[in-house]
């Protein structure tokens, strides 16, 4: 048995030697934390028109997380372009996230209100004539598929029964996660949204720590890398 717990040791301080350490302003401490070896097994190719890299600091993570939030609850970071699902036991699933370009970030406590694989993209006509004034035209139904913005899942986001348009869905531009790019909607790498998709059923809890703080008081914080939860598959 020591000989065991000499090699986990070892591991732990090997990992914490080449995971990077983040930093964050939550409401209540600073974010800590590394990332886990992770790569979308969705081929599109819209990936191959950029040699830009996801941050290491952005790849799905189990993390130690104190809360006083339920388990089963969805907290999103948007300073900090970090999403957190609650496992419980002070623990977390960290994924990386893209949110709202400026003017377009908000905040509040939604729920997911439908669920879609490879969602089908309707753009907003207000978004259709902004964008015309750019020159570019949006089509007003854009069938599901590789080469659709929503990419591989979708999460509706509904507050008093009524949807608010904005979604927390997968992408096919992966090298904008960490950026403000979005019109506020939620973007993931496309093997994070399958894999939250997965956990996350209709009625889940979102809280979207943003601009304003409609979210009202709301305490977590990020420990930093869950060591033994990444090593032994804690939380799934």
């Amino acid at each position: 048995m020591r000989k065991y717990a000499s090699i986990l040791l070892a591991a732990a301080v090997a990992a914490t030697a080449i995971m990077p350490a983040t930093s964050a302003n939550a409401f209540p401490g600073a974010l800590q934390g590394g990332q886990v070896e992770t790569t979308s097994n969705v081929t599109l190719v819209a990936q191959s028109q950029s040699k830009k890299q996801v941050a290491a600091k952005f790849r799905r993570t189990k993390v130690r997380f104190v809360t006083d939030q339920q388990p089963g609850t969805v907290i999103v970071d948007t300073n900090n372009k970090f999403l957190y699902y609650v496992e419980g036991k002070n623990r977390a699933t960290r994924y990386g996230i893209g949110v709202g370009r400026d003017g377009f970030g908000w905040s509040g406590v939604v729920k997911v209100g439908r669920k879609a694989e490879w969602p089908t993209w309707t753009p907003p006509a207000e978004m259709r004539r902004r964008e015309a004034k750019k020159g570019r035209i949006l089509p007003v139904v854009q069938p599901g598929g590789e080469d659709n913005p929503l990419g591989a899942r979708a999460l509706y986001l509904f507050k008093g029964g009524r949807d608010t348009i904005f979604r927390i869905h997968g992408t096919n531009q992966p090298w904008t996660i960490g950026q403000n790019m979005s019109s506020g909607c939620i973007r993931m790498m496309n093997k994070d949204v399958e894999h939250l998709y997965a956990r996350a059923d209709i009625g889940t809890k979102v809280i979207v720590v943003g601009p304003g703080n409609r979210q009202g008081a709301v305490s977590y914080n990020d420990r930093g890398v869950d060591f033994f939860g990444t090593l032994f598959g804690f939380g799934g």
